[in-house]
């Protein structure tokens, strides 16, 4: 396991104990956001490839040979991809962290109660 996989895992589960143990909704949103980091790094540690270049076919790339001398570019699109969704929801959690406290002047989850079984 490399250095980045093991940074990874480490930010997941301090996200997940961020999120499984906070009662504060913005702390919550921060523990889903270094999870969310977590699981980026991880992505991009598989998709890394040694002692191999950028997948970009150029002068400096031997075009017959090309799969053998470059990464595969689909784990750093997906890892792109995945940013901007995590930013989108993210911005979702926290103008919904807003709204609740507008209604109920406290970011404490055990204060919201209607929804709760």
């Amino acid at each position: 396991m490399t250095l980045i996989t093991i940074l990874g895992l480490v930010l997941i589960m301090i996200g997940l104990w961020g999120m499984l143990t906070q009662k504060n909704i913005i702390k919550i949103i921060i523990g889903f956001s270094i999870m969310d980091t977590g699981v980026h790094l991880i992505m991009v540690s598989i998709g890394y490839l040694k002692d191999r270049t950028a997948p970009i076919i150029d002068s400096a790339v031997d075009q017959a040979n090309a799969v053998n001398t470059v990464v595969d570019p689909i784990p750093s699109a997906l890892v792109l991809t995945a940013i901007v969704i995590g930013l989108a929801v993210t911005a979702l959690m926290l103008s919904y962290a807003i709204k609740l406290y507008e209604k109920k002047g406290t970011l404490d989850i055990n204060e919201f109660k209607e929804l709760k079984w």
